[in-house]
């Protein structure tokens, strides 16, 4: 096979955000998608939505943390495979409670992971294929109250590079797709994960009633279509961040570990725990 020739898509978290629009896009495009949703309910709704845009595309029931829904999707003939579904938990890693941990990491890391060695093995014997994993910008860089989300997100990026070098020889490509800070209603709902808790509120660091993601907002069409671009074989760099205006920021925020002393800041407050103090949430970036 040539990679003109991968025209089956399987795109998870196809329901909403990054992953619906570009489950859309591509089947516009004429590619083959199977748009994977995680619970039933989920199905006809996406059906619905897919006929008023005029496309055709595929809707499966596909939750990533589901053995059997995993296994069924080794039937699909997949050749081009977008790991799009997660969640985000919100909160300081010292207050979020261990089940809203493990299920983090269940959802944005081994259900994927679980998911991607059964399909990776298929094209292994077809001789190509394409793996895309949504990863973030929070991958490569940390905030306060979103430790446990970017935790799960570092284990992405450490999986594809990984991946990446592992796979080389059998002619399967690997990537990232790294959104910043996009107006999805992502961000702001992560946020709110601590209503759902099942803690003693007495005891948590922060009254997360008063907080909000910590950053203006863009718009997420740049990532609608470098995600498209990358699952279509477009775009052949391995790392693709959005937006481009940020990267120079997260190549300076890596180095920052190096140069960190451990009494930096002691007894203050940091910035962006100020920012979450202060930010309305569902702010857009100001042109």
């Amino acid at each position: 096979m040539t990679d003109s020739s991968l025209k089956k898509v399987l795109i998870t978290g196809a329901g909403s955000g990054f992953g619906f629009e570009a489950a859309m896009r591509l089947a516009q495009k004429g590619f083959d998608v199977i748009a994977a949703v995680e619970i039933y309910a989920q199905v006809q709704t996406l059906k619905w939505q897919a006929a008023e845009r005029e496309v055709q595309l595929r809707v499966e029931k596909l939750d990533v943390t589901n053995e059997g829904d995993r296994h069924k999707a080794l039937d699909w003939g997949v050749e081009i495979l977008v790991n799009n579904a997660g969640v985000g938990e919100g909160g300081s890693t010292i207050d979020v409670p261990g089940p809203n941990i493990r299920h983090q990491f269940e959802v944005n890391v081994t259900g994927p992971l679980l998911l991607t060695q059964g399909i990776a093995k298929q094209m292994i014997k077809r001789g190509a294929g394409r793996i895309v994993w949504v990863s973030s910008r929070e991958g490569l860089n940390v905030n306060p109250f979103t430790g446990i989300y970017s935790a799960s997100k570092h284990a992405v990026e450490a999986i594809a590079e990984t991946m990446a070098y592992e796979l080389q020889e059998y002619n399967i490509e690997v990537a990232t797709v790294n959104p910043g800070p996009f107006l999805t209603g992502f961000n702001d709902r992560m946020f709110q994960t601590w209503e759902s808790w099942e803690d003693d509120p007495s005891e948590r660091l922060f009254d997360y009633s008063e907080l909000a993601f910590p950053r203006a907002q863009f718009d997420p069409e740049p990532v609608f279509a470098t995600l498209t671009a990358v699952a279509a074989g477009e775009v052949r760099s391995f790392r693709n961040l959005e937006p481009t205006s940020m990267i120079d920021e997260t190549r300076h925020l890596q180095q920052v570990p190096w140069e960190r002393k451990v009494t930096d800041g002691l007894g203050t407050r940091h910035e962006a725990i100020k920012n979450a103090y202060k930010m309305q949430p569902e702010t857009p970036v100001s042109i």
